[in-house]
């Protein structure tokens, strides 16, 4: 069912009928279409439910698109991005390509569809912006960081979980919460994988969050248990770039309070959580996608 996913994206850009968008489409990673997974999974293997999927993942390639731009990021999934390859203005409109198709394909699926998909973008964006606020000071508001990673990553899989129960005529909350939570403990995650991987397995450099700003949830736990002259050390070393010293100190510091396995137990409970919600619904499938989120590498 993937790859009919696969072939819809192809032949909404083919629609197009421009060569130039068609070849950086070509260059585009493909990842590892989890929000389309998620849709069929719910929803089954429908015309519909397929267009859906694509466009979705269309969304989500034009956000990954305009956040490489945001953070001045030259590799994705270890490839070259768009805007390492053709700079930032051609991968900026190239995500407004995406979007602007997707949202042109949504019409055709239902108005409740669209809504639901066209307000997690509303979302994403306030998300996006707020990020990059965040990234302007050291910041310790739990609270704000929640918001953020609702907004800028778990309010599109929120949205795709709902729209897929909506096809599927199945109570669309449910699923929503469903794709909530696994949104928030994906990025969770991946903000815990930002410290624990190395640059290989990531496709970029380790701990690059920190250098570019961002205070995840790690870094919030960290700075509750040090010392004060500790607390001022590790805000001296927000968004600058780290020595391999200064990394090693950061790390330490992590493992001599257990950190990264309380922020990782935060991750689990939100996906255990939502296990329990699709096994009372008899829905084992989407459990399994569920472990995946927090179970892997990168």
């Amino acid at each position: 069912m993937l790859s009919a996913v696969e072939r819809k994206i192809e032949q909404f850009i083919a629609d197009l009928n421009d060569k130039e968008v068609s070849q950086l489409y070509l260059q585009l990673p493909k990842g590892k279409r989890l929000r389309a997974k998620l849709i069929l999974k719910i929803a089954g293997s429908g015309l519909s439910v397929i267009k859906t999927a694509a466009i979705v993942e269309m969304i989500h390639a034009a956000s990954l698109l305009h956040d490489d731009v945001i953070d001045d990021a030259y590799t994705r999934r270890s490839k070259p991005s768009i805007n390492a390859l053709y700079g930032n203005k051609t991968a900026i409109m190239f995500g407004d390509i995406l979007y602007s198709k997707g949202f042109l394909e949504l019409n055709h699926i239902s108005t409740e569809v669209a809504k639901t998909v066209s307000n997690a973008v509303v979302e994403l964006s306030l998300g996006e912006l707020k990020d990059v606020s965040l990234s302007k000071t050291f910041t310790l508001d739990r609270a704000l960081y929640l918001e953020m990673i609702y907004q800028k990553t778990a309010s599109l899989m929120e949205a795709s979980a709902g729209a897929a129960a909506l096809l599927a005529g199945k109570p669309k909350e449910v699923y929503m919460t469903y794709g909530r939570n696994l949104g928030i403990a994906f990025q969770m995650i991946d903000d815990i994988l930002d410290i624990t991987a190395d640059e290989a397995t990531l496709g970029k450099p380790a701990l690059h969050d920190f250098e570019e700003g961002k205070t995840t949830l790690p870094y919030i736990y960290l700075y509750e248990v040090l010392e004060d002259d500790e607390k001022e050390k590790l805000r001296s070393l927000h968004a600058k770039r780290l020595s391999e010293e200064e990394q090693q100190w950061i790390k330490a510091k992590m493992q001599e309070h257990h950190i990264i396995q309380k922020s990782y137990a935060e991750a689990k409970l939100l996906v255990e959580e939502a296990i329990a919600l699709m096994k009372s619904r008899g829905e084992d499938a989407l459990s399994q996608i569920a472990m995946q989120m927090i179970d892997r590498d990168f």
